[in-house]
């Protein structure tokens, strides 16, 4: 991040990324400081005018307005010896040229602090040496396509793995002290592995350790049924949804473990 400026964490929903972006974040600055964090999440509809600058109706007629990346450059501009950070959650959603529009170039470590003129307005503008760009994307939305090699180009990106073998989650375990919860989560491992060798799958679509980090005390065997059949059955036939046989074995699988 402090090389590139720009990254991406990717990977499957529940690994972690938006926790982990944040965490980033505050480590770069030293100290958990939430005024110099601003995180937006990008759509289908989100524009340019939502994110540089752009007329928006006001009473009967239009005013231009300043977008919300314009606004946070500006304030990263006015305190240069602090790091601001400028989060996209589902950056991958969004028409990223369309969005960036010229700034597709300004974001770029070479270009940091070199003025631009903007399309809405006849003012220099620049992006500043002290923001970073910190992207989330999932890899296991099928409904989306791949970011396009200019903007590939730009950022650096970052495989995020489910940390079911981390020590964090070996205490986790240990807190909820649930025999049925270890059973379950040894499972998952295993379906994550099929998954990860699975041809028209792999590794960007295994199932994530936040779908079972709540709190300890509240993991009850209910709790775990819960989450097993609402969250991670229909993954499992949406992911083998032209291969019935395999996705009835594995939910026959955690079915037999939640019974037990």
């Amino acid at each position: 991040l402090k090389i590139k400026k720009n990254v991406i964490l990717q990977g499957a929903p529940g690994v972690g990324k938006t926790f982990c972006a944040e965490r980033l974040a505050y480590s770069v600055m030293g100290k958990k400081d939430e005024r110099r964090i601003k995180t937006i999440q990008f759509h289908q509809s989100y524009s340019y005018e939502d994110f540089i600058m752009g007329y928006k109706p006001s009473g009967d007629s239009f005013k231009l307005r300043n977008g919300v990346f314009y606004n946070f450059c500006i304030e990263a501009s006015n305190n240069p010896n602090e790091d601001y950070f400028f989060i996209i959650d589902e950056i991958n959603r969004g028409n990223l040229s369309k969005i960036f529009g010229e700034l597709l170039m300004m974001i770029e470590r070479d270009y940091r602090g070199k003025e631009i003129t903007l399309a809405y307005s006849d003012q220099g503008f620049h992006v500043p040496d002290n923001l970073y760009i910190i992207g989330m994307m999932n890899t296991a939305d099928r409904s989306l396509a791949l970011i396009d090699y200019a903007l590939r180009r730009r950022f650096s990106f970052f495989d995020m793995k489910p940390g079911f073998g981390s020590d964090g989650f070996k205490a986790h375990l240990e807190a909820v002290g649930n025999e049925k919860f270890e059973k379950v989560i040894k499972l998952i491992s295993e379906l994550n592995s099929e998954i990860s060798n699975d041809d028209s799958l792999g590794s960007g679509f295994e199932i994530g350790h936040s779908y079972f980090c709540g709190k300890p005390e509240d993991i009850t065997d209910s709790y775990i049924v819960k989450i097993v059949k609402y969250d991670i059955f229909p993954t499992i036939r949406e992911y083998w949804f032209d291969n019935d046989k395999k996705a009835a074995d594995w939910i026959e699988k955690l079915t037999k473990v939640l019974n037990d």
